[in-house]
């Protein structure tokens, strides 16, 4: 891959690698200057904004892994994710997007032909530094599979389906979905990023697949996004060889729309509302073509999953190894700071 102007080339092969030789989840703290903050930028002053109230279905304060902010004079709902363990996807971080989810549909759809609509952009981000999210829940898959459990990895996996189907088609309302990835987005977090309509990085973060290092596949989107975003073959090259991108790669692919400077992903959101606000229901109609012309079903999604289980339970006690020492690996790499070590 060509990396852009005055970018390095990031790519990392990684189907061969140790666990100590995968990538390091360390922000860069480097000082870059603010993108300037005229023209469009003005209509988005940075000021703080009001939590959500129950005129949106659910109350301030009411999650425990997901900060939720509503930007009322520009309708932009803001939901970082902030896991209390490692950053992965599990069953709570999940419920509770679900329940954004449902709440924000149920609002939208209660408005009437002569209401406004008081939100045009959903953004999801994450409060943890260098990390949007690590992907799926391995040590539940790990322990399922030793059990056979068939059961809960499909009830897993239909959760997932549900809220990556539910952004995909941005809550079947027209609003326009953001992905702020500040950090890396792997597996699973990969996934969840394809589902959005746009994709904001910042230079440092890193995408992946990494599934195919203990022989499985990443189940719950990715190649059913990757395929409509590029094309089969190109999505069947990605899952299969388990490299690392960077968030220049993907932009010269087209699946990342902005790569922002460290530190400034925010404001680089903000600018690209600021430039397409004005036109919101043009951009969202455009988005609602796209789906129309390449239509994502939930059948669709349900059935890879079914796949995936099958995948998941043929796995061998080697790979259920490799699953937990990648595991342990995003967790010291997440405590290494906070015990006085740097990144690895």
């Amino acid at each position: 891959m060509t990396a852009l102007p005055g970018q390095t080339n990031t790519t990392t092969d990684v189907t061969s690698a140790s666990p100590a030789s995968w990538p390091a989840w360390t922000p860069s703290r480097g000082v870059i200057p603010a993108i300037a903050s005229s023209g469009p930028m003005e209509a988005l002053r940075r000021e703080p904004v009001p939590p959500v109230d129950d005129d949106l279905g659910f109350a301030a304060g009411a999650y425990q892994e997901v900060d939720v902010t509503l930007d009322r004079r520009n309708k932009i709902l803001w939901c970082y994710l902030r896991p209390h363990a490692v950053p992965n996807f599990t069953h709570g971080i999940l419920r509770e997007l679900a329940d954004i989810q449902r709440s924000v549909k149920r609002r939208l759809h209660d408005v009437s032909v002569r209401q406004e609509v008081p939100i045009h952009y959903v953004v999801v981000g994450s409060r943890l530094p260098g990390v949007f999210n690590m992907g799926g829940d391995l040590g539940f898959f790990a322990d399922c599979i030793r059990a056979g459990d068939r059961a809960a990895l499909e009830n897993y996996a239909r959760a997932c389906i549900e809220v990556v189907y539910n952004n995909a088609t941005a809550l079947d309302s027209p609003i326009v979905t953001v992905a702020l990835v500040q950090g890396d987005a792997l597996g699973g977090g990969f996934e969840a990023v394809l589902s959005f309509d746009v994709v904001v990085a910042e230079k440092s973060a890193k995408f992946g697949l990494p599934e195919i290092l203990f022989h499985l596949f990443p189940g719950m989107g990715a190649y059913s996004l990757l395929s409509r975003k590029l094309d089969p073959a190109r999505a069947e090259r990605m899952i299969l060889s388990g490299r690392i991108y960077s968030a220049a790669e993907l932009h010269d692919m087209g699946l990342v729309e902005v790569v922002a400077e460290d530190g400034h992903g925010e404001d680089a959101v903000r600018h690209y509302i600021a430039r397409h606000g004005r036109r919101h229901g043009a951009h969202s109609a455009v988005c609602a073509v796209r789906r129309r012309i390449n239509p994502l079903t939930f059948q669709e999604l349900q059935d890879v999953t079914k796949i995936w289980v099958d995948t998941a339970l043929r796995l061998e006690e080697v790979d259920l190894r490799r699953m937990e020492r990648l595991m342990l690996a995003q967790r010291s790499r997440l405590e290494a700071p906070a015990n006085g070590g740097g990144g690895a």
